[in-house]
């Protein structure tokens, strides 16, 4: 029922253009929503000129409108996909004929169990030291790949769970803490920062509410003051005014008069305006208004500081992970988060052909005749592509030889010579999976991680740039986990691809789900 439910709900939020459950949702002004690589595209063909229209309704825009992310809508489509992960029951591990669902998985196990199997870790001593968790499909991945261990010490170093073995083996000397220290610690950190945010905010409306009210103070003693200086000007013009109405009746029964000596003694005085006392001057303003107060000029000034502001919190923010996002698991799963790549020839080595529209890397004895570029490789045979990750994506690579690399890297790693910082794998700024002769091997910053032995040519790269996590999987009829990395990634991730000795690799175009 359940299952029906969330199916029926991914079908009204599908791209009419691709088909596929919206990625990165934006909505134009027609009302419509599409995924924001579709859109983009189908307005960026060539016959695709204004007025720009809507592929649904055929509305068009004289302009074309500027695309923002949805996030209603890409929160609805996250919830989505997290109800339709929870929806697939975990079954119990012990049961032989009927399988019940289960409500506990064990660390220390690596099984899950149901209610009534579950009870040996509550009865017996020897199992009730174990470690139970909400019953998961993933429990295998707090396993280490390389020794088959528990995952159960973090290095704060680099950033990443790993088991007894490799604290020995590549960790020694680092700052090491349990994995349940480092959970309540990053959970306390969070809640830390949220009550920061709480508090700086009720701050911030307290002090807009206290300038709010003294600048209506303000107007509101102007307005009596001006109000108080008006009525005096007024009483002042009455009484002018009335004295003058009194000296014209005067002036007009002297004119009326046949008495030529009364009249020529009275003339004088009755002529001679009366002097009165001093008054405030009173200018007349034609365009003063209280409009004229740039009241939304302080309004954008707040919300300028208010943007800066927010964007240095949420980048805070984003390397506070409290909870881990969910993981595909299928390969229907992962190809939600596709993405299309291409080469960029201006970072090519002169000794890669670039082929397929930019999709494919090959190693070539003959020097290309690319032209010279700051961002260019002139040391090793790398290459990036042109588009920097930081969100959820996943790409897969068709790798031929003995000799390639499938890596990312920040945009600022060095290219030019053949020190480690232009090596990928062999700096802090680049992760790498590579293959020479018949091992395979996970570098970053010059630590090596033995890989076991790859069946399959097609390699797949998720990356969960928020979450902070890199994963290289072989890719089959299944998915096949090669490395994972946890870390915190500071800047967009560009693909990168390092190609030797005849091999080359291909960049996958997107497959339907």
């Amino acid at each position: 029922m359940a299952e029906s439910a969330v199916s029926q709900y991914e079908d009204q939020f599908s791209c009419p253009v691709c088909l596929d459950p919206l990625k990165e949702p934006v909505t134009i002004p027609c009302g419509h929503s599409y995924c924001m690589s579709c859109i983009t595209d189908c307005w960026g063909q060539k016959e695709q000129g204004p007025p720009y229209r809507c592929p649904q309704c055929r509305e068009s825009f004289s302009q074309r409108p500027l695309l923002k992310k949805n996030t209603l809508i890409a929160e609805m489509m996250e919830t989505l996909q997290k109800t339709s992960l929870q929806t697939a029951a975990v079954e119990c591990d012990v049961c032989t004929t009927e399988k019940n669902r289960a409500v506990k998985s064990c660390l220390q196990c690596l099984a899950s169990f149901c209610q009534t199997h579950l009870q040996l870790h509550y009865e017996s001593p020897a199992f009730m030291k174990h470690k139970l968790v909400q019953a998961s499909r993933n429990i295998q991945e707090n396993i280490c790949l390389s020794h088959g261990r528990l995952l159960e010490i973090y290095c704060q170093e680099d950033h990443q769970c790993i088991c007894y073995l490799c604290m020995i083996d590549s960790h020694n000397g680092h700052r090491l803490v349990s994995v349940d220290s480092e959970w309540t610690s990053k959970k306390s950190s969070a809640l830390e920062t949220m009550e920061d945010i709480e508090k700086v905010f009720t701050e911030l409306i307290c002090s807009l509410e206290k300038k709010h009210s003294e600048i209506k103070e303000q107007i509101r003693a102007q307005e009596k003051t001006e109000i108080d200086r008006a009525e005096k000007l007024h009483k002042h013009l009455d009484q002018e005014l009335t004295e003058l109405r009194k000296r014209q009746a005067e002036i007009e029964k002297l004119l009326n008069t046949d008495d030529q000596i009364q009249c020529l003694k009275s003339c004088q005085s009755v002529c001679v305006l009366p002097s009165f006392e001093d008054f405030p001057s009173f200018t007349q303003h034609t365009h003063l208004s209280f409009k004229d107060i740039s009241i939304s000029a302080f309004k954008e000034v707040l919300e300028d500081v208010c943007q800066q502001q927010t964007a240095k919190i949420s980048r805070e923010v984003s390397n506070v992970h409290v909870s881990e996002s969910p993981k595909p698991e299928s390969p229907n799963e992962f190809l939600h988060y596709f993405c299309q790549l291409q080469l960029d020839p201006n970072t090519a080595h002169l000794n890669l052909k670039l082929s397929e529209e930019n999709r494919k890397a090959s190693h070539s004895d003959e020097v290309q005749q690319y032209p010279d570029h700051p961002e260019q490789f002139d040391g090793y045979k790398h290459v990036l592509c042109r588009e920097g990750l930081y969100s959820r994506c996943y790409w897969e690579v068709e790798c031929s030889g003995d000799n390639w690399s499938v890596a990312v890297c920040y945009k600022g790693i060095s290219r030019k010579g053949r020190s480690n910082d232009c090596r990928l794998g062999f700096n802090k700024e680049s992760w790498r999976l590579s293959r020479y002769q018949q091992n395979v091997h996970f570098i970053h910053d010059k630590a090596q991680v033995s890989i076991p032995a790859v069946c399959s040519s097609r390699i797949g790269v998720y990356l969960d740039h928020r979450a902070g996590t890199l994963s290289f999987y072989s890719v089959s009829d299944t998915m096949t986990l090669l490395h994972r990395v946890q870390t915190t990634f500071t800047e967009p991730l560009y693909p990168a691809f390092g190609v030797s000795d005849g091999s080359s690799v291909r960049i996958i175009e997107q497959r339907r789900i």
